[in-house]
């Protein structure tokens, strides 16, 4: 899901780093 330049980056960190709690995080303040 090639959708942004960051969310491909974003895989590989996760395989590192866990960036699973990151992206609920944006989620949750309703911009």
């Amino acid at each position: 899901m090639p959708s942004h330049g960051s969310l491909t980056k974003a895989g590989k960190v996760r395989s590192a780093t866990p960036k699973i709690p990151a992206k609920p995080r944006r989620n949750s303040p309703p911009r």
